[in-house]
């Protein structure tokens, strides 16, 4: 019997339809060629791959399922793209795929689409150790599924590719993948339209990383210790919503250049979240119990050096999120203009807010600010707003800012003088931050859930 079966399902030859006009399924042996077996289907058709070993690159040219059983590994050779599609409305699902090159000038990737393989579907596949595990260069509508993605171990971090690169392709949905090792886990770049939703992030670089791409979504995704959770560069009008960073070592968020964005119900920790949440069950209105002394897990520094850093941001929306055990809450600078800062929860964090211009900033809206942990402040009335505005920052802070080498005066009586002179009378104070309107009680915490799984 030839090695490669044609089925036709029979339903089919009841109706009396003739099979060259339907779609059928050719069952593949590692032994044969691959490409061999794809250049001979038709658009529609599927093409089933047994367990074993099977050789790239292969490039597909039809609109056809390429899906494998488990135990099918597709294998590269260390040369070029080992999955190459130019067309629309191709799935690749249910297969191992590794072996990539390794020359970022051609974008070597385990599966590359090209421009004209719109509304690709890459699902449930596995990728080890490819440069780039999805590339999609241009393909509109394209989907990237429920994939677990490693990329190249060891090496230099600027040698290495992306879990998923993106480039001018619209409307793209990345959704419910794992990306480990490499440089970013989704690096997105000149496109618009996209949604990146409850992906899982560790040992990269950037968990998320925009540049040059408008109108998208970023929701519900966790990011545990990376260099930084979720850097948005030069882009505008974004979604940014219930994400997760855990203990990211730089930054849990980082904003450049980014307007007209709603960053709203995130959560950027640096104790770990288990710790957290659990703490937080036993005793919600205990400060202590809010901000446990946690070690951080084996391999993992305890938290990121700034919770958000804020860089010519502006006209954003900064709600409900919650910005815990940073070494700074926000680092917030440089002409960023026209921010709402509100119903955020700034707890524990060394610094709570570092800002070294002078123009008069205030972090409320309509009667309601934020709440800072280390606000002693009294709520006589009972409204759930303090009594006296909040200032995180002092003229100390700024000497200490300029000039870290005065720290070994911090302890002195002066110091202390001059604090407690400029708690009396505030218009002592630098320009700055201030809250005038902050909240005795932080509001409700993000689920810690996802972080977990």
């Amino acid at each position: 019997m030839h090695a490669l079966l044609r089925i036709l399902p029979a339903a089919i030859f009841a109706a009396g339809v003739p099979g060259s006009a339907v779609a059928e399924t050719f069952k593949a042996a590692p032994e044969q060629a691959l490409q061999a077996v794809l250049d001979g289907a038709q658009d529609g058709d599927v093409i089933e791959l047994a367990p074993g070993d099977y050789k790239g690159a292969i490039r597909i040219d039809r609109r056809v399922v390429l899906s494998g059983r488990p135990g099918a590994v597709l294998d590269g050779g260390g040369v070029g793209n080992v999955v190459t599609v130019t067309v629309p409305d191709v799935t690749v699902r249910g297969v191992t795929i590794r072996g990539s090159g390794h020359d970022l000038q051609t974008m070597d990737s385990g599966v590359f689409l090209e421009k004209t393989a719109e509304r690709a579907l890459v699902e449930n596949n596995r990728f080890e150790g490819n440069l780039f595990g999805i590339y999609v260069h241009g393909a509109t509508g394209s989907r990237v599924l429920r994939n677990v993605v490693d990329g190249v171990q060891g090496g230099r971090l600027n040698e290495a590719g992306n879990g998923v690169s993106l480039w001018n392709a619209p409307d793209v949905t990345i959704a419910e993948n794992t990306f480990r090792y490499g440089r970013d886990g989704i690096f997105t770049i000149s496109s618009r339209k996209d949604r990146f939703i409850d992906n899982r992030f560790e040992q990269v670089r950037f968990a998320v990383h925009y540049m040059y791409t408008n109108d998208s979504e970023v929701s519900g995704n966790v990011s545990v210790g990376n260099h930084v959770g979720y850097a948005i560069m030069y882009s505008n009008r974004l979604v940014i919503r219930n994400n997760i960073s855990d203990r990211d070592r730089d930054y849990g968020m980082l904003f450049n250049y980014a307007n007209y964005a709603e960053i709203d119900g995130n959560w950027v920790a640096g104790g770990s979240l288990d710790n957290i949440a659990s703490s937080r069950d036993e005793g919600p209105d205990d400060e202590h119990s809010m901000v446990p002394e946690t070690k951080p897990a084996q391999g993992l520094r305890s938290g990121p050096e700034k919770c958000v850093f804020i860089y010519n941001t502006n006209h954003n929306k900064f709600r409900n999120n919650w910005f815990e055990r940073c070494g700074i809450g926000v680092h917030f600078t440089a002409g960023s203009e026209g921010n709402e800062i509100t119903g955020n929860a700034f707890v524990g964090n060394r610094n709570q807010v570092k800002y070294v211009g002078t123009r008069d900033l205030d972090w409320s809206k309509d009667g309601r600010g934020n709440y800072w942990s280390d606000n002693p402040a009294f709520d006589l009335n009972g409204d759930g707003i303090a009594d006296t505005a909040y200032r995180p920052n002092d003229l100390v802070d700024r000497v200490l800012w300029t000039a870290p080498a005065a720290k070994v005066l911090i302890n002195s009586p002066a110091v202390q003088v001059l604090r407690w002179a400029q708690a009396q009378f505030p218009a002592l104070y630098p320009g700055g931050v201030v809250d005038t309107h902050p909240l005795i009680a932080p509001p409700p915490k993000p689920s810690a859930s996802r972080s977990l799984r």
